[in-house]
């Protein structure tokens, strides 16, 4: 199947299993699931987390439960905003100054009480959580269709704040693995874990990851929409 019939796949597979968590329906986004925090505590058992200082996490709900926990484990959780719109295009949550730790990790909770950072003022990610659709035991992901993690990661690679040392995870349901998914795309970023309720698949050899932007893949209109993208291209 192609990477959209798999998409709509594992959505209606959630749905119809009752897996599948507020907001409804699952389709379209990053699904929600039964198990996000027993996910996001296995994820934060992991030498990788505890090694974290800063943790870069999307938005989404089923990801909620690891931003409260990174807070709670006195970790910088940074947050995109979304589609990148912002001169300043991300979020920082400092643990030092949050005292309600509930509110400031929901989606408006995030624009409230994070601090707007600037390109040169993004800190160094020691472990990127990504949301995912689907994923595949050697590390491919898929996410909602729109790129827009994937873009993240290369901006924050051109940035310098993530490398080949940034561990990239991301927290599923088990019913999210797939035996094997559509070879990844030069741009698309592997995941190292793989994290559900039940367990963590820690991947052996994870694919290339991309060490910048790929400027052919952009055309001027989107380019255009994204402010960092024209700054760093200038």
């Amino acid at each position: 199947m192609d990477k959209q019939s798999i998409r709509e796949a594992v959505w209606d597979d959630l749905e119809d299993s009752g897996v599948a968590r507020f907001p409804f329906p699952p389709h379209d986004r990053i699904p929600n699931f039964a198990g996000a925090t027993a996910a996001a505590e296995r994820l934060a058992g992991t030498d990788a987390w505890a090694a974290a200082d800063a943790i870069k996490s999307n938005p989404d709900a089923p990801q909620l439960p690891v931003r409260r926990r990174a807070l709670r484990d006195g970790k910088t959780v940074v947050v995109a905003v979304p589609r990148l719109s912002d001169e300043q295009p991300f979020r920082s949550l400092d643990p030092a100054v949050i005292d309600d730790v509930d509110d400031a990790t929901t989606i408006a909770g995030i624009d409230e009480y994070g601090e707007a950072v600037g390109p040169s003022e993004v800190p160094p990610i020691d472990v990127i959580v990504s949301g995912s659709v689907a994923v595949s035991p050697d590390g491919t992901r898929i996410g909602k269709g729109e790129g827009y993690s994937d873009l993240e990661f290369a901006v924050l690679s051109e940035l310098g704040a993530v490398d080949g040392a940034t561990t990239v995870v991301t927290t599923v349901h088990e019913r999210q693995i797939q035996d094997s998914l559509p070879a990844p795309d030069d741009h698309d970023v592997p995941m190292d874990l793989l994290v559900t309720p039940e367990r963590v698949i820690d991947v052996d050899a994870a694919g290339s990851r991309p060490a910048g932007i790929d400027w052919s893949l952009l055309d001027e209109d989107r380019i255009a929409d994204i402010p960092v993208l024209e700054q760093l291209r200038d």
